[in-house]
């Protein structure tokens, strides 16, 4: 933690995530400037505003994010890759062989803790950066949520986790604690409730998407007092973003009519989009700079490795990638006659079969990879490393998902869910978009929408452990009841400071 924690520079780094703002972030991502010399004027406090959102895409030098983890290790994807060593951190995830040394832990907690510390600074310094109160007010409101999104993730994943409000001096650093996880969550629901009135309702998408909304930050809250249990709590919440019925959300969200066009990457910050992550063309990432720019590195993750068309006029424009995160047989099975299927699989075997195209089987080849986020010709970069520069981003948290929440938390709650009621017909707009029919909210109708509306988008890991099924429905992985549930905290932190490992991984905390 000391590194990861204590030293990493605020505005180190600072991404494009408002289109606005492309002039003032053009900058060097490996320069680095002094802390004390710096929040002195408005514009650098919106730098450093936006250094603090940076981390909600981050992407390590070594491909790792936590959307690709979560994947590797849930039961829709294997890891895949050219073969069982290729990113050996996603492969230890796979087949839960990972220990407090695996990449995959210490990226996910170096990611939170980066963020709190950026967040943490920003709060202690922007008082003296000469913002207008109204400015100086929203941008605090923003960190705020942003530290909450920051330690939602951390407490879920690691459990025992130092909880960090101000900026920890180095004298001090080798004596930071643990805290109880119900003070990690007493503080993101301290944040996220402070921040909501001082939160937009909604904010032009031209120029500040991809910026915090009071939808956004409910949204957050209601997904924070599902994993407390707190079902009564989570309805209200969801209520607030999804409105009194489907299409009349307060904050203007609404599900798209054409399923697919979701992925569409013209189609940024569409009305369903509650909190997303930005990615761009245009930040010229290369092999020395991987996970230190915006260009979407799954687009060539996910794709067919040696693809080549054979039949040009019938083969898909993919760029030949690297073959991770294949679906198992298992959710093609489950998929493959829902009307959800073509946008979410892209199905080589077929294609393969039909004589349309040829791609290497790699490890754990099943034919069927993420036709969500796999990189195209038409849509690749014009400038730097094409083969990093995917300008696709990618849902945090998108409608779909907060009215599958909203029936399950109703349910969860006792509330009434037959035809006709708030949760039946939440439910329902889900599966009517991609015509299909009704059906009765049971728990089993919930988990299977769930499933296949939000594949491959980082959920599926976290549905199964929130829901206990993970021991069950990961145990030919190698998952282990009362372990696997979180990650080990990562070795490095524990050396010469007062952090212990927890329990599950044969520590004390």
């Amino acid at each position: 933690m000391k590194k990861n924690i204590l030293y990493i520079v605020a505005i180190a780094a600072s991404t494009q995530i408002f289109t606005s703002c492309r002039k003032q972030l053009d900058v060097n991502p490996r320069e680095r400037i002094l802390e004390t010399g710096y929040y002195k004027t408005p514009a650098e406090a919106l730098t450093s505003l936006i250094s603090v959102y940076d981390i909600l895409g981050n992407q390590s030098s070594g491909y790792l994010t936590k959307v690709n983890i979560l994947s590797a290790g849930c039961d829709d994807h294997f890891a895949g890759g050219d073969s069982p060593s290729d990113i050996g951190d996603l492969q230890t995830i796979n087949n839960y062989t990972l220990t407090s040394t695996s990449g995959a832990a210490s990226h996910l907690w170096s990611k939170g803790f980066t963020g709190v510390y950026r967040a943490n600074v920003f709060l202690q310094k922007v008082a003296n950066a000469g913002l207008d109160e109204a400015t100086k007010t929203r941008y605090i409101a923003e960190v705020k949520a942003l530290r909450a999104i920051y330690y939602f993730d951390l407490v879920k994943l690691f459990k025992n986790v130092p909880l960090l409000t101000e900026v920890v001096e180095p004298s001090a650093m080798y004596d930071v604690l643990q805290a109880p996880a119900d003070q990690v969550y007493a503080l993101v629901i301290k944040d996220l409730t402070e921040a909501i009135p001082n939160l937009p309702p909604t904010v032009p998408a031209n120029t500040q998407g991809g910026r915090l909304t009071q939808g956004a930050a409910h949204a957050v809250l209601g997904k924070v007092y599902m994993w407390q249990q707190k079902w009564a709590e989570a309805a209200a919440e969801f209520a607030l973003v999804n409105g009194p019925s489907p299409g009349a959300s307060p904050y203007g969200y609404k599900l798209l009519t054409n399923y697919a066009d979701l992925w569409n990457v013209k189609n940024k910050f569409n009305s369903e989009s509650i909190l997303e992550i930005v990615f761009n063309t245009t930040s010229d990432m290369g092999w020395g700079t991987v996970g230190s720019r915006e260009g979407n590195v799954m687009g060539i993750l996910v794709g067919p490795r040696n693809y080549v068309p054979l039949i040009a006029a019938q083969a898909p424009d993919y760029v030949s990638g690297w073959s991770f995160m294949p679906f198992t047989k298992d959710f093609f099975d489950q998929i493959h006659f829902d009307p959800r299927n073509k946008a979410t699989v892209a199905n080589l075997d077929s294609l393969e079969k039909a004589g349309i195209v040829t791609y290497k089987h790699a490890n754990a080849n099943t034919g069927y990879f993420i036709e969500k986020y796999a990189g195209r010709t038409s849509t690749k970069a014009a400038i730097g490393q094409l083969e990093l520069n995917f300008g696709q981003d990618m849902y945090e948290i998108r409608l779909a998902d907060t009215y599958l929440l909203e029936a399950e938390s109703l349910l969860k709650s006792g509330a009434a869910v037959g035809a006709g009621t708030k949760a039946y017909t939440m439910f329902n707009a889900v599966r009517a978009r991609v015509g299909l029919n009704p059906l009765p909210v049971t728990m089993d109708n919930l988990m299977r929408e769930r499933r296949l509306e939000l594949a491959a988008e980082g959920h599926r890991w976290f549905d199964l452990v929130r829901w206990g099924l993970a021991p069950t429905v990961l145990a030919g992985k190698g998952f282990k009841a009362g372990k696997n549930e979180i990650f080990p905290i990562p070795e490095r932190e524990l050396a010469n400071s007062k952090i212990v490992q927890s329990k599950e991984w044969g520590g004390t905390k």
